[in-house]
């Protein structure tokens, strides 16, 4: 039996829900990150998991399988990143030589054109020195900090998703129980909709930075500047971070080719190829792999990307968008709620301009799903 409440009641009771959340997601962010990364990885493993256990490989082995290839590839590009980082340091005694020329260039045209005298290098350097030594107690803090939780995330985060992965089946007959029997069919589309969601943002997320640092890389060796695929890979890993992430990845090589060569056009030149490939994948790259199945609008994107760095950090905002797309399939399943996923649907979704060839992708990949929870029912009944 429900009980009927005044709209106004309905929105008070959601938008006090929406806090408590808020409160909560902060509160118990060492349990909950980890549970929210380990979902999403669930949720990109679980096709590899169930083609595996079609060849009749026990569920446990191919779930260790899928996990084993995941933290091999992200290992060897950690490798390969930290090599490169370790290679970087060598050319520290040349930006320093650099830096020290450029500014005294700056100095004497300030000295020059705008009568300011330069500041006593002696001076100066104390000043650097004592900033820097104030920077690294702060830094070494933090990074022992930091990776003590990077560590646990680590050791957590594989347990988390092959249990989420080995109960699959336990959680679906769960999350029936809520429900009766009238109204299951409306939960299975709900989570079709949220897997088909999940997978194609994070998987195209993947296709999208191999492209994007493979362009960044190309642009790069073109101009001649040094460690060109590091920074191109490492530039492409930022755009997990939506908007701002591939503007915070061309600051370091554009600084470091202004240290290395002491040119400031040079570095421009830097700026000038993230920025064409900024153009590329924001118009061509990311709608045509992506697609519209993340359809959310950029406003409600940035505000989201705030909200997940305000509450989890760095982690939040690499999380903040598939997880609001997430909340729109709900928002959109749910009569109440569904003027929140209005809010946030991309405004092409709500005058139906959608693609056809990407709409037969998407209820393709719900088709999919929905066969593949089937096959799984078959198995829990047998």
């Amino acid at each position: 039996m429900e009980i009927k409440l005044p709209q106004y009641v309905k929105y008070v009771m959601i938008l006090l829900g929406f806090f408590l959340a808020i409160w909560v997601l902060q509160t118990f962010k060492a349990i909950l990150m980890p549970l929210v990364f380990a979902l999403l990885f669930a949720l990109l493993l679980l096709p590899l998991t169930r083609d595996l256990e079609k060849f009749r490989i026990p569920r446990a082995l191919a779930i260790l399988c899928s996990i084993v290839m995941v933290v091999i590839v992200l290992g060897l590009v950690v490798w390969f990143l930290s090599m490169q980082v370790m290679s970087l340091t060598s050319e520290l005694d040349t930006i320093g030589k650099n830096f020290d020329a450029l500014l005294m260039k700056v100095q004497d045209y300030l000295y020059h054109n705008f009568g300011i005298q330069p500041a006593n290098k002696s001076e100066l350097f104390r000043n650097m020195v004592g900033g820097l030594r104030e920077m690294s107690t702060t830094f070494v803090g933090s990074t022992i900090s930091l990776t003590t939780g990077a560590l646990t995330v680590i050791t957590i985060v594989p347990i988390f998703v092959f249990c989420f992965l080995y109960y699959r089946n336990h959680l679906e007959q769960f999350m029936y129980k809520f429900v009766s029997k009238e109204r299951r069919g409306s939960l299975n589309h709900t989570i079709d909709n949220i897997q088909v969601v999940a997978q194609s943002y994070i998987s195209g997320l993947m296709i999208v930075i191999v492209i994007v640092a493979l362009l960044n890389s190309a642009g790069l060796l073109l101009l001649g500047v040094k460690y060109a695929i590091f920074f191109g890979v490492f530039a492409s890993i930022l755009t997990i971070i939506p908007y701002i992430g591939i503007l915070i990845g061309a600051m370091l090589p554009a600084l470091f080719t202004l240290a290395t060569t002491g040119r400031l056009i040079d570095a421009v030149l830097v700026v000038l190829v993230f920025m064409f490939v900024q153009f590329l994948e924001g118009n061509f790259i990311t709608p045509y792999v992506v697609g519209s199945k993340v359809s959310i609008n950029p406003f409600a994107a940035i505000v989201a990307l705030l909200i997940g760095g305000e509450i989890w950090g760095a982690a939040g905002m690499i999380i903040s968008i598939p997880m609001i797309a997430i909340l729109k399939v709900l928002f959109d399943a749910y009569e109440p709620l569904r003027p929140f996923g209005f809010l946030l649907a991309d405004i092409d979704e709500v005058k139906e301009k959608k693609s056809g060839r990407f709409r037969k992708m998407f209820d393709k990949l719900r088709e999919k799903a929905k066969k593949e929870r089937y096959e799984d029912d078959q198995e829990v009944e047998q």
